[in-house]
């Protein structure tokens, strides 16, 4: 809806909603630029104070998929006039939990009465100018790496009704608790160590002397949410002007999540991501139809999508993995194609 209103021509905003990225970020000095988000939602585990954990998570992720660094935030809350305000204060000290974690102050926020409970947050970060990673600028020839696994919208599902196995519940929970800051500090490290902006590869400056420190040449960063992974892809192939080819064996799912979609326990919002999306996908005859329905599951607090340099993919992945993250390869990005997205085994 925003696409049909009149836009706002301020030369300071230098990520606008024109390519659907994961936050805008507003210049305020040559040296420094605001990174905005919000996000908000239902519950969807039943202990209060994960949920507050997991909606703090995915609000935070967004300015980690910019390149950024949280500072700030505001609570958003909807809740019953007759709730058990315990409940409350268990979600908010969920979220706050995961703030704290995450070095972002809360500052205050906002309160209605609500028949159904929905909590989140507005949260407010910083990034240089000119390190700001958007779903834009992928190039053909580049790895893509993701760095947690798919299945959080299905567990989520089942969980709502009942039927979530405790092993799947307690991996679906470790994931969208997990914050994207580890990931986001390895990519943006070097590049902040060596002062230059990105795809770049220097040496460690005069004032922090040592070995060579490397960028790591990311030219296209996204966090997989609510448009699921083949969602998230439209938007950077798009913005990028490329085609994504991924290897479905590759792709990392979480335990329990083809059991879900097996079993027919499919959230609404992953039928409208198939819905919008796959017209624009084409599968290896081989792929199986759960692992082709998993590609558009929604998730909440998703892992990173990064579009790095082909030299420099296996050197990031390492140094994902050394800083206790889960990265994969599981794809690669070509020049512009129909269809703009490919699947195969």
């Amino acid at each position: 809806m925003l696409g049909k209103l009149a836009r706002q021509q301020d030369p300071n905003v230098l990520v606008g909603f024109d390519h659907a990225d994961d936050a805008g970020v507003y210049l305020l000095t040559p040296e420094l630029a605001l990174v905005q988000t919000v996000d908000f939602f239902t519950p969807i585990v039943d202990d209060p104070y994960v949920f507050g954990q997991i909606a703090a998570t995915n609000a935070l992720s967004d300015v980690y998929a910019m390149g950024g660094k949280p500072l700030s935030s505001l609570a958003l809350v909807c809740f019953p006039d007759k709730g058990d305000l315990e409940i409350l204060e268990r979600i908010l000290a969920g979220g706050l939990s995961k703030m704290i974690e995450a070095g972002c102050t809360v500052v205050g926020g906002h309160s209605i009465r609500d028949e159904e409970t929905k909590f989140g947050y507005s949260v407010t970060g910083v990034i240089h100018p000119q390190r700001v990673l958007a779903n834009q600028g992928a190039q053909p020839g580049d790895k893509l790496l993701f760095t947690k696994a798919l299945g959080t919208g299905v567990i989520s599902t089942a969980i709502k009704k009942g039927v979530a196995k405790a092993e799947w519940i307690d991996a679906a929970v470790k994931s969208m608790t997990t914050l994207n800051k580890a990931a986001a500090e390895v990519i943006t490290h070097a590049r902040v160590v060596t002062g230059v902006p990105p795809a770049r590869a220097e040496r460690s400056s005069p004032e922090q002397p040592g070995p060579a420190v490397h960028t790591w040449s990311v030219h296209a960063l996204t966090d997989i949410t609510g448009f699921g992974l083949i969602g998230h892809a439209r938007e950077m192939a798009l913005a990028s002007n490329v085609s994504l080819v991924f290897q479905s064996a590759k792709i990392p799912v979480l335990e329990g999540a083809l059991d879900c979609i097996r079993a027919g326990h499919i959230p609404g919002g992953l039928k409208a991501n198939r819905d919008f999306a796959e017209c624009l996908v084409s599968y290896d005859p081989s792929v199986p139809e759960d692992t082709r329905t998993l590609l558009f599951d929604p998730q909440t607090a998703g892992g990173l999508l990064i579009s790095v340099s082909a030299t420099n993919a296996a050197m990031l992945t390492d140094a994902l993995l050394g800083a206790g993250v889960s990265a994969v390869e599981i794809g690669q990005v070509t020049g512009a194609t129909k269809p703009l997205i490919r699947i195969t085994a």
